[in-house]
């Protein structure tokens, strides 16, 4: 297992965060607490998951609560944009990395559900039988 501060996806979390951090301590003071700290917060909680899916035997708890923090924020990052709190360039940033992160947590949860799934078959009963008296099914 990789320390999670490793993992590609871990590295784009933080670089969300970085981007964050940095987009929200411009908006207005209005807003910077609320929605600019909800949205500091929905990333530092990402790499926190990210690190407890790594950690973890079934990822898949902690990959589908990040994939919904992911599209939270998202959502958060789209409302700053279109009340003009960041620029359409700040905005298309935090998008590519939302966008990245949620293929990378996409991808591992498909890989962390494939092998259980490929137990399953193998525990089914052969039919080897039928075929060895030589008749065939009809």
């Amino acid at each position: 297992m990789a320390l999670h501060h490793d993992l590609p996806i871990y590295k784009e979390a933080y670089e969300l965060l970085k981007l964050a951090t940095n987009i929200t301590k411009n908006m207005p003071k209005d807003f910077k607490g609320s929605i600019g700290g909800e949205i500091r917060s929905l990333c530092l909680q990402n790499i926190v998951l990210i690190a407890n899916a790594n950690a973890a035997q079934d990822k898949t708890v902690y990959l589908s609560k990040l994939l919904e923090q992911v599209h939270a924020a998202e959502i958060l990052f789209r409302l700053c944009k279109d009340m003009r709190f960041i620029s359409t360039k700040q905005y298309a940033e935090a998008v590519q990395l939302t966008d990245d992160v949620g293929k990378q947590a996409n991808g591992w949860k498909k890989s962390a559900v494939a092998p259980e799934s490929d137990t399953r078959v193998s525990r089914q009963p052969r039919q080897n039988s039928l075929f060895k008296s030589g008749h065939a099914a009809g």
